[in-house]
């Protein structure tokens, strides 16, 4: 195994402004940058792909957290450590858990989706008949959140009470079941 060729990048307070701004360019960098980072430091550590992603994402949902808290991530060249630190813990917790009692889903807030979304795909008259095949090919739960969220576009306050989650959870949800939506097209 020879790990990839990684370009070091000098984070400075520009960016870090552009980053807590919400700057999509400067977030799909971070997360770009960031993924590769922390995909090497979890290959050896964790099984299965799920494992690392869902890891790599709680990492990102924390970062991106703190970095609208005021008193959150001040120094731009912390900013690498304090990654990796978050990573370590998320891996720590990871561990403790018994596998019976691990969550099927994790936050995800702030991470940039660079995907097509569900609203681009059903807004495409040709399509709907493909899309109410697929929705209907799917699980119950992620079935009612993509239409609720997207078709019905009902409040998210009242879909997070229905389905008994809080909002950073229900972003989760959402993404998941975009990823199994987009994974029956």
């Amino acid at each position: 195994f020879e790990a990839p060729h990684l370009e070091f990048y000098e984070f400075d307070d520009d960016y870090l402004e552009r980053l807590r701004a919400g700057d999509f360019r400067t977030q799909e960098h971070f997360v770009a940058y960031f993924s590769a980072l922390i995909q090497l430091k979890l290959r050896s550590r964790l099984r299965s792909r799920q494992d690392i992603e869902d890891v790599r994402q709680e990492t990102f949902v924390r970062v991106f957290s703190a970095l609208k808290k005021e008193n959150g991530i001040r120094d731009p060249k912390r900013l690498g450590a304090f990654v990796n630190s978050v990573c370590g813990n998320i891996l720590r917790e990871h561990y403790r858990r018994p596998a019976l009692e691990q969550p099927e889903e994790y936050a995800t807030d702030g991470i940039p989706d660079t995907g097509m979304n569900a609203v681009d795909i059903i807004g495409h008259k040709e399509t709907q008949s493909k899309v109410r095949k697929i929705l209907e090919a799917m699980g119950e739960r992620d079935r009612r959140i993509l239409r609720e969220v997207f078709l019905e576009e009902r409040d998210k306050d009242e879909v997070c009470k229905d389905f008994g989650v809080s909002r950073d959870n229900l972003r989760v949800l959402v993404l998941r079941a975009k990823r199994k939506f987009r994974s029956h097209l």
